[in-house]
């Protein structure tokens, strides 16, 4: 399913008390990392194909994708510098690996605490029509600051027909108080071959 680009989507997170005032809101809304609607960093390399972008995000933040032997790593901050020093730009997979062009941002009334990203890891155990290996669709949140930026958890999307909105709870309830290198990376669902190609 794509995302429609910079659509908002708003959902009544109910708290604890129905009769609790001041009830929290939590929003969707997307921005793209698309080539076009980023900044190229240099030029690409040569060699292995190389390449950075920085992407204009929400409340000041930037995205950060980093592209190199036919992986990609994703990173959020306040720069291209402070993008980089976060765990989230060493959060790469085995299997070669890339992500969709929309980012998902779960926002609480105006502070963004997590996205969620499509990503397409390679599975070489199977191969397509033209001999390249399997593509396996994966959801993947991200806490971001205040804080680290990392994983938290992975969603299958083949496994799990209502993957997005096990993404979205999963940002809502797991990522802002999740410890980047602390606390492990939680499968959401139902366990797929995707998820199963991030283990290390």
């Amino acid at each position: 399913m794509k995302y429609p680009a910079f659509a908002t989507i708003v959902v009544a997170l109910a708290s604890a008390n129905p009769g609790q005032a001041g009830a929290q809101t939590i929003s969707s809304s997307y921005t793209s990392t698309a080539p076009k609607a980023c900044r190229m960093i240099g030029k690409p390399n040569e060699e292995d194909g190389s390449a950075t972008r920085v992407c204009p995000g929400k409340s000041g933040l930037v995205v950060l994708i980093n592209e190199g032997d036919l992986r990609e790593v994703v990173s959020v901050g306040r720069n291209r510098a402070a993008a980089a020093r976060e765990p989230a730009a060493q959060a790469w997979f085995g299997p070669f690996s890339s992500t969709g062009d929309t980012v998902e941002w779960r926002v609480a009334g105006s502070k963004p605490f997590a996205i969620i990203q499509r990503w397409q890891i390679a599975d070489s155990s199977e191969q397509d029509k033209r001999g390249s290996p399997v593509s396996r669709a994966m959801l993947a949140v991200t806490r971001l600051p205040p804080g680290e930026v990392c994983h938290v958890a992975y969603v299958d999307v083949a496994a799990n027909p209502n993957a997005n909105e096990l993404a979205r709870q999963a940002a809502d309830d797991f990522a802002r108080d999740f410890k980047c290198g602390a606390d492990q990376v939680k499968t959401i669902g139902q366990s797929g071959r995707s998820t199963l190609l991030t283990k290390r």
